[in-house]
C-alpha cells in the first residue's frame, strides 16, 4: 500500500492541519507531508486544483482525494483498521466519536478569541477571557473530566489510550498553553499529556523554522 499525502497549512497557525496529523503519526501510519502556505494569494488556487472546497487539509491516497479532518480520520481508522485509531469498546467509541464531532462544530467563541499560534508568548488574550471563552472552556473541562472518569483508566488520555478524540482536542490544549487559560488541576495534566506526545513535539520543532506570518492570527 502506498503512503498518503497529508496536505496541511503552517504548522504554527493550522489547528486543522494539526488533528489528522496526529491522529496519522500517533497511530503509526506512515505519511508525506506537503504545505501549502496560508496567507498567500497562490493559496486557495493551488488548494482548488486538488479540492474544490478550497480548504487544508487534505489526504491524498491510492488515488482517492479526502477533504475534511473527520472524513480523513474516518477514512484512515477503515483504511488502517489495526490500528485502533478510534478506542476499542463499543460505548468509548461512540462517545469518542461524538466528543470529536462536537469540538468539530462548536467551540466558536475560543477558536475566534485564541486563534493557534505556537510562537505566541504565553499570557492571556487582549482583554482577559471573555464569556464566550469562558463558556467554551467550561464546557471543555466538563467534556474532559467526563471522559476520563467514565474511560481514563490505562492511561493519561481520555480513553486511556491516545485516540483520534484527543487528536481533535490538540489545538485547543495548545490554546489554552499559549493564551494562558486557567483550567482545574487534572485539566492541565490532561493538556500537558496531550502537548508532550512525540508527535506533537514534532510538529512544534517544525514550526519553528517557519518565518511566515498571518497576521489575522497574530493576536497580541
Amino acid at each position: 500500500m502506498t503512503k498518503p499525502t497529508l496536505i496541511i497549512g503552517n504548522k504554527n497557525y493550522s489547528s486543522w492541519s494539526l488533528r489528522p496529523y496526529m491522529a496519522l503519526a500517533m497511530a503509526g501510519i506512515p505519511f508525506e507531508e506537503k504545505m501549502i502556505r496560508f496567507g498567500e494569494p497562490r493559496f486557495t488556487r493551488e488548494v482548488r486544483k486538488i479540492s474544490k472546497a478550497g480548504q487544508v487539509p487534505i489526504l491524498l491516497h491510492n488515488g482517492l482525494m479526502i477533504n475534511d479532518t473527520m472524513a480523513i480520520i474516518e477514512y484512515a481508522a477503515e483504511t488502517w483498521a489495526t490500528k485502533a485509531i478510534w478506542p476499542k469498546n463499543k460505548s468509548a467509541r461512540a462517545r469518542a466519536r461524538s466528543v470529536s464531532a462536537e469540538m468539530h462544530a462548536g467551540f466558536r467563541g475560543l477558536r475566534s478569541a485564541c486563534p493557534m499560534n505556537l510562537r505566541r508568548d504565553f499570557k492571556l488574550p487582549p482583554g482577559g477571557i471573555t464569556d464566550a471563552v469562558a463558556k467554551d472552556v467550561a464546557r471543555l473541562e466538563q467534556i474532559w473530566a467526563d471522559c476520563r472518569k467514565e474511560f481514563g483508566k490505562g492511561g493519561p488520555f481520555l480513553f486511556g489510550k491516545f485516540c483520534a478524540a484527543d487528536a481533535m482536542f490538540t489545538p485547543v490544549a495548545s490554546r489554552i498553553e499559549t493564551f494562558a487559560i486557567p483550567v482545574k488541576k487534572e485539566i492541565q495534566a490532561y493538556v500537558q499529556a496531550l502537548l508532550t506526545t512525540p508527535a506533537f513535539l514534532q510538529w512544534k520543532e517544525d514550526s519553528k523554522v517557519e518565518k511566515w506570518i498571518v497576521p489575522v492570527d497574530e493576536v497580541d
